[in-house]
């Protein structure tokens, strides 16, 4: 089953949704994890409570690349309050295998821009605990 998921990374990895930029972005945030280098930038545009569109730039391993461009296909159309919701789980499930610490970093690093663009801060609650 990790071989269908793995899979499913290397094609959003080579081919991913929601690349590049957007023209007059109503919100842009950009992270990056200082370990290994990966660095996205998210550009919002917003439309009654929702995320109308999301595009993602950048640069970074499979993992963080894969994983922005999954979770901005997932996130497009979603309500602000919806997007609060999602945590480390569902970015986890979305990618559908099991990472060790350093490339937990890689996989959260798209959950974790997209989040602190939304809120509006550098970091949300509950951040530290995802490695506990």
């Amino acid at each position: 089953m990790d071989e269908l998921f793995r899979e499913h990374i290397l094609e959003h990895y080579q081919h991913p949704r929601c690349k590049g930029t957007l023209e007059s972005p109503d919100l842009s945030f950009e992270d990056a994890n200082p370990l290994c280098g990966d660095r996205i930038r998210m550009d919002f545009k917003l439309a009654d409570g929702k995320l109308a569109e999301i595009r993602f730039s950048g640069h970074g391993c499979s993992i963080s690349q894969a994983a922005a461009s999954m979770l901005c296909e997932h996130v497009e159309g979603m309500s602000l309050d919806e997007i609060k919701k999602l945590g480390r789980d569902d970015m986890l499930e979305m990618l559908g295998i099991h990472l060790g610490p350093v490339r937990l970093k890689c996989a959260l690093l798209a959950l974790k821009t997209l989040k602190a663009g939304i809120y509006g801060v550098n970091q949300w609650p509950g951040e530290d605990e995802e490695e506990a």
